[in-house]
């Protein structure tokens, strides 16, 4: 796509989430508000005539006779995915078991389209084979071909399997006959509801467990918050240690048979994109810093960067997912060094999207984050030794119910 209609897709993109989240007023914004507020009755409808569908076995629904765990949320971006799909990956690894990461890829290239047309009429052996972003040994695709957090979970994991395709059926039985997996974690999979006699991990972001209530458009939410019932485990994100009672008694009223894990987003250290050169987070302190980011909550991370003692003196957001260009970069750079920052950081995700650069005026530095398990413990490792289990003991019998009742 041309890179003007990106840039205008992504003001248009921008201008909507502000809308949502409240962040603009005025009668532009009232009128598309309202609007929004139509279709989000509209999208209802349909979210819950699709889980009647579903629940009552109409639509197709497969097992794949292997354990396979979502981890999803109700929600639109910002809670923590990747990091947890990460957590339970290299666990399960280190356990044994043979993994495989299915993400639908979003917004990585699509596949032509003759080749989706014609994959819709044919039997599903004989669909394009989902895309090999790494086979547990290599990198196989760039992030562009792949999407960022399947790019990201194949940079960081070793001996996993990540593979792409919105059919997650597909890729799941991709995984099993041709590397031998018996272990699949879905990356965001909550609404993928074609695989049954799975796991259900659902996140909760502490800071906005139902963002403004709201369903797509209108909102953040993709169902009603009463789906969390379906969760089989709880991850409460993003906790700093506070007491969290009150909102453990809200999910409860959704949900009254889930365990809790309470974590955090824990920084590691920061690495320089370009020469990999890895600092400790020391590096940030009274440090002069410009920032760019296209993420879904952008002010989460500055804020993070803050409290690890940099000075934020220039911020540039972009859309979540946005694909940099080199011009966009240099000028970001040029700004970044006329206010007098020493250096620029951005996050892990967003590092990938980084164009190749010849000259740069400031080093460019992610910060490395992984999650660290608050509360919770004791459940943590009750799921995980089930997960493990899972050959030996049929899931509808095993001992630890509830983490592992099946949908």
């Amino acid at each position: 796509m041309p890179r003007s209609r990106t840039n205008r897709f992504d003001r248009i993109e921008q201008f909507a989430v502000d809308v949502i989240l409240e962040r603009r007023w005025g009668f532009r914004a009232g009128v598309f508000r309202l609007f929004l507020w139509v279709i989000s009755g509209l999208y209802g409808l349909i979210v819950r005539w699709r889980l009647w569908w579903f629940d009552t076995r109409l639509g197709s629904v497969h097992a794949l006779g292997c354990l396979v765990v979502s981890v999803g949320n109700l929600t639109v971006g910002g809670t923590g995915k990747t990091p947890v799909v990460e957590l339970f990956a290299r666990e399960l690894t280190k356990r044994g078991r043979k993994v495989a990461v299915l993400s639908r890829g979003y917004k990585s290239q699509p596949p032509p389209i003759p080749q989706r047309i014609l994959d819709l009429f044919r039997p599903l052996e004989q669909r394009r084979p989902p895309r090999v972003v790494s086979d547990g040994r290599s990198l196989l695709l760039d992030s562009e071909m792949a999407g960022d957090e399947p790019f990201m979970l194949a940079s960081n994991l070793k001996d996993v399997l990540v593979l792409v395709d919105k059919d997650r059926v597909k890729s799941g039985l991709h995984a099993i006959r041709k590397f031998d997996c018996d272990t699949l974690l879905l990356d965001d999979g909550l609404q993928f509801l074609r695989l049954k006699e799975r796991l259900d991990i659902v996140l909760v972001d502490s800071e906005s467990p139902f963002a403004n209530r709201h369903l797509l458009p209108r909102g953040l939410l993709r169902e009603p918050p009463e789906q969390l019932c379906r969760a089989n485990i709880i991850f409460i994100t993003k906790c700093d240690g506070r007491d969290l009672s009150d909102l453990r008694t809200e999910l409860r009223r959704y949900n009254n048979h889930a365990e809790f894990v309470e974590c955090a987003h824990k920084p590691l250290h920061l690495e320089e994109i370009f020469t990999h050169e890895i600092v400790p987070l020391s590096f940030l302190q009274d440090l002069r810093i410009g920032m760019i980011s296209g993420i879904a909550k952008p002010e989460s991370f500055e804020e993070g960067l803050r409290k690890l003692g940099a000075e934020l003196i220039y911020s540039r957001r972009y859309a979540d997912h946005h694909r940099f260009s080199e011009g966009e970069i240099a000028k970001m750079f040029e700004r970044s060094k006329a206010r007098g920052a020493r250096a620029v950081i951005t996050t892990e995700k967003d590092s990938v999207r980084f164009p190749r650069l010849g000259k740069r005026l400031l080093p460019v530095y992610f910060l490395r984050v992984e999650i660290e398990i608050i509360r919770g413990h004791d459940a943590f490792q009750r799921c995980l030794e089930g997960m493990c289990r899972y050959n030996e003991v049929p899931l509808d019998e095993t001992p630890i119910e509830p983490v592992l009742t099946p949908i």
